[in-house]
């Protein structure tokens, strides 16, 4: 897939290992590495093999997660404009190439 990150912040917690660990910890900033590397070589979202990868729904609704560490999760939206869209309206994930990480965190807090 081809990925973008929502803003500058994000954007280092990926790419600067040192900052992940600093916000995530080892075991988090393991994580995030490898599930990053997984987006990278997975065609979509569907595809991915490990990390739980599953949509979001209520205040998340367009989004779509993937278990890091922990509660920690790390979330994207497709990229495309607008998103592919399965018969019942909902994003087709399947058919998303494109993708922006908008979060990492806890969500459930």
């Amino acid at each position: 897939m081809n990925v973008t990150y929502k803003d500058a912040a994000i954007e280092e917690l990926c790419l600067q290992q040192r900052i992940a660990q600093k916000e995530l910890g080892k075991p988090g900033a393991k994580k995030l590495k490898s599930r990053l590397a997984d987006l990278y070589a997975a065609a979509n979202p569907t595809d991915l093999p490990v990390g739980h990868p599953h949509p979001l729904r209520g205040d998340r609704l367009g989004q779509y997660a993937v278990n890091l560490h922990g509660g920690v999760r790390l979330c994207i939206e497709p990229k495309h404009n607008p998103p592919p869209l399965k018969q019942d309206g909902g994003i087709d994930w399947a058919s998303v190439t494109d993708i922006v990480i908008v979060y990492i965190g806890d969500y459930h807090d």
